[in-house]
């Protein structure tokens, strides 16, 4: 199996370093790489390419938003199973992959997904957020419940099949595309129950009212679009965020 791990990138000099060393770190062989910078001025590509290796594909061009620029890595990646990594986050681990790719062993597995931590932007060793994820069911869906996006890895097949993302979406096409996988697609999942990624806080969603408020009403889309309810989803979905602040491990 080949897991090919894909990270957008623009104008993250301060983090990208760390970012490539996570995954350059992990136990699991067979990994390639896929940075998609979107025409970094800030030194991004100095860093990148020292830090290249024989399973890094850097490719550096203009792109029309995060999801435009995942969507290219994705079509440019190899691997089996596809999965991203952000400029800004981390492997909780070395063994992250590793954990991944046994239960992808099985071959009924679409899809893996773990635990998430939301960590402060100048100390990723201070969490400020725990996501526990917890088994997936489908009723959950109508609950506000969701995967953690950044731990998500899925088989090719998957995207060849409904779709990568809605570039249309500026903050929710990752919600949006993980309810068309677990709905339309019905896809089968595994749960590894700890911590796989590190995640800094200050993301795009939330640096604005105007984004937030945006946010919400793409969400909504996503949950209208995917047959999973309406703004009570919406309600329920943003209440679960609120224990994350009190499950620091």
């Amino acid at each position: 199996m080949k897991i090919s791990v894909v990270t957008a990138v623009y104008n993250r000099a301060g983090t990208i370093r760390e970012a490539m060393e996570s995954v350059q770190s992990q136990t699991f062989a067979n990994v390639e790489h896929i940075i998609q910078d979107g025409g970094s001025s800030d030194g991004t590509l100095d860093v990148v390419r020292e830090l290249a290796g024989d399973a890094t594909s850097l490719v550096s061009e203009r792109d029309e938003g995060i999801y435009d620029a995942i969507n290219r890595g994705i079509g440019r990646a190899s691997g089996d199973v596809v999965g991203l990594m952000h400029s800004d986050d981390l492997f909780a681990s070395p063994t992250v992959l590793e954990k991944v790719a046994a239960r992808f062993a099985d071959p009924a597995i679409d899809a893996v997904y773990g635990d998430l931590q939301y960590v402060a932007a100048s100390d990723p060793g201070k969490v400020i957020r725990y996501w526990r994820a917890g088994e997936f069911a489908p009723g959950r869906l109508r609950q506000g419940w969701m995967p953690p996006h950044p731990t998500f890895y899925i088989r090719r097949k998957v995207f060849e099949r409904y779709g990568l993302y809605d570039t249309s979406l500026q903050i929710a096409a990752d919600y949006d595309a993980m309810l068309r996988y677990l709905t339309h697609g019905q896809i089968k999942t595994a749960y590894v129950s700890e911590v796989l990624v590190k995640m800094r806080m200050g993301g795009e969603s939330n640096r604005s009212l105007e984004r937030i408020l945006r946010k919400s009403r793409e969400d909504l889309l996503a949950i209208r679009r995917n047959g999973i309810g309406g703004p009570s989803v919406l309600f329920q979905k943003n209440l679960r965020k609120l224990g994350q602040f009190f499950l620091k491990d």
